[in-house]
């Protein structure tokens, strides 16, 4: 997805007062005869050299800061506007597949055009950041026989899971604004729309029912506020242990504090990657494996990763960088309770005890205020204006005597009731800061004709209860001293996932909409809680 974040990896590279040589651009044929327009960056000198190959749909031409630091340090740099784009020939519906292992396998056929160029020694690796980094996590399953590594970074692994849908509701404001901004064919957003439910059209899309697929390195980097944030731990979970045996314990996962984006409202200290990571930048990646052959690899932490914390803290209490064997670390799954009298604490809560009841109506849904997004408000933002509604239930714990660290997955376990055929069902995790901020952690959805699964929904018995998970996905952060953890409920975060109706039918559908009491069940019969990945200290 388009984003500004390409500015904060090349800051982390070092200057380099020479500017790219002209490019040859070539419009290379794929196997169905579709020519791909394709920039060539030659460092001076004679050849031949190891290539980094990007491909693109925001336009190959905006890659020339990639050019002059790849060709500095000795590789050809290669860059390519997807199927359908720019000036490439053939149709751009649907985003992505063409890249893939499918029908169209235009990543396979560049990476072995690109080997058999006499400028070339051979070796082929990829990188990408967001839509290119989702463009080489599509190609990787279909082996190129001369691909080397990837470097892929905030890119998802299942368009439907983490692109399109998330809990089954629809990211409105990254689908919609995203396809919008770039100008592609409405035929994308149609074709999204059509498939509400988890069906073959976005198998075709899933990354992870093919990792197996999978035979060269890759390093994965993402961001606890990223808008694909799953989809780069669960990228890296299945291609480093079920990948071929050249990706296989292979791999590498570094896990920052930002988002897709960077948002001002909270600047967590020390962010910077420490030279401990061996991994500065990421052609110190492509040194290892395309000029090294793998030497080095050893010394490199499977897993980096940035725990948050309150920048004016104390020390010890986050804001530091952690290094592990394995994914996730080891951590102890804590339920906390949500109890009637709106606390949220360790122990079960009594029988017999009342549900908290809200309505919640489509057409005032709780707005958005940061987040996992993209182009509307993002980041670690204050939820105070939006917990005062009545339609938020709020659970918090008492201030902290000693730091809590939470590190790994977030889900929430509820038992809840509607009087609709459908709804959806919301959950933040937030930090409560001493002066009484509300800072978003992290947050998910359910929608409720999704509970059981997402290629068969089944619609609720109004006045029914059931129970509900809702995933949050992950995140690494110290709830220091003095402050409180809170879990805020809800039915809407809107435009960030679109509305639910209520009425049954998927949103979009039509314009009925009604109204909906929801009902939370707070009772030791219907536990209703968040499970926290606790650090023990």
């Amino acid at each position: 997805m388009r984003h500004r974040i390409a500015s904060i990896f090349l800051a982390a590279l070092f200057l380099v007062p020479s500017a790219a040589a002209p490019p040859k651009t070539e419009m290379v044929a794929m196997r169905d005869g579709v020519r791909l327009a394709t920039d060539i960056h030659l460092p001076p000198g004679e050849g031949p050299w190891p290539s980094i190959l990007i491909m693109t749909p925001y336009g190959r031409k905006g890659m020339l800061p990639f050019a002059v630091v790849m060709n500095a340090r000795g590789y050809a740099a290669v860059f390519q506007d997807f199927r359908g784009r720019f000036d490439s020939e053939g149709k751009d519906s649907p985003v992505f597949q063409s890249c893939g292992w499918t029908d169209h396998r235009d990543g396979y056929d560049t990476v072995e055009w690109i080997a058999a160029q006499p400028w070339s020694n051979g070796k082929v690796g990829g990188a990408g950041i967001s839509g290119p980094g989702i463009a080489l996590n599509m190609m990787a399953p279909s082996k190129p026989p001369h691909l080397v590594c990837l470097y892929v970074a905030v890119a998802f692994s299942s368009m439907y899971h983490q692109g399109a849908y998330q809990g089954g509701a629809f990211r409105k404001a990254l689908m919609e604004g995203w396809l919008s901004q770039n100008k592609f064919s409405p035929d994308n957003l149609k074709s999204f729309r059509a498939h509400p439910d988890y069906d073959e059209f976005w198998k075709a899309y899933d990354c992870d029912a093919v990792a197996d697929r999978v035979d060269v390195p890759v390093l994965f980097l993402g961001g606890w506020y990223d808008i694909f944030n799953a989809g780069t731990i669960r990228s890296y979970l299945t291609i480093q242990k079920k990948g071929g045996p050249g990706a296989r314990g292979k791999c590498r996962l570094v896990m920052e504090a930002y988002g897709h984006g960077q948002s001002s409202d909270i600047v967590f200290p020390d962010t910077a990657r420490p030279a401990s990571t061996q991994i500065v930048n990421f052609l110190d990646w492509f040194d290892i494996w395309m000029k090294n052959d793998g030497k080095g690899i050893e010394a490199i932490p499977a897993v980096r990763y940035y725990v948050m914390g309150d920048p004016a803290g104390p020390a010890k209490e986050g804001n530091v960088w952690r290094s592990a064997d394995d994914w996730p670390v080891p951590a102890k799954a804590t339920p906390y309770y949500f109890h009637i009298d709106r606390t949220l604490r360790t122990d079960m809560p009594r029988k017999g005890a009342s549900p908290r009841t809200y309505a919640y109506d489509p057409t005032d849904p709780v707005p958005t205020i940061g987040g996992a997004n993209l182009l509307i408000s993002k980041g670690p933002k204050d939820q105070r204006p939006v917990e005062k509604r009545k339609d938020v239930l709020l659970f918090t714990s008492a201030p902290l005597k000693e730091p809590v660290e939470v590190t790994g997955p977030l889900t929430v376990k509820l038992w809840a009731s509607s009087s609709a055929p459908d709804t959806d069902f919301t959950a933040k995790l937030c930090d409560v800061y001493p002066d009484g901020r509300s800072i978003i952690v992290a947050d998910g959805i359910i929608r409720a004709r999704y509970r059981n699964s997402f290629e068969k929904p089944e619609l609720l018995e109004p006045g029914k209860a059931y129970p509900f998970e809702i995933d949050l996905w992950w995140t690494s952060i110290v709830f220091g001293t003095g402050h409180r953890i809170r879990v805020a409920l809800s039915s809407s975060n809107s435009p960030r996932f679109e509305p639910n109706p209520n009425t049954g039918k998927p949103s979009g559908a039509d314009q009925e909409t009604q109204v909906a009491k929801n009902a939370i069940l707070l009772d030791a019969e219907h536990p209703s809680h968040i499970v926290l990945p606790v650090i023990e200290r």
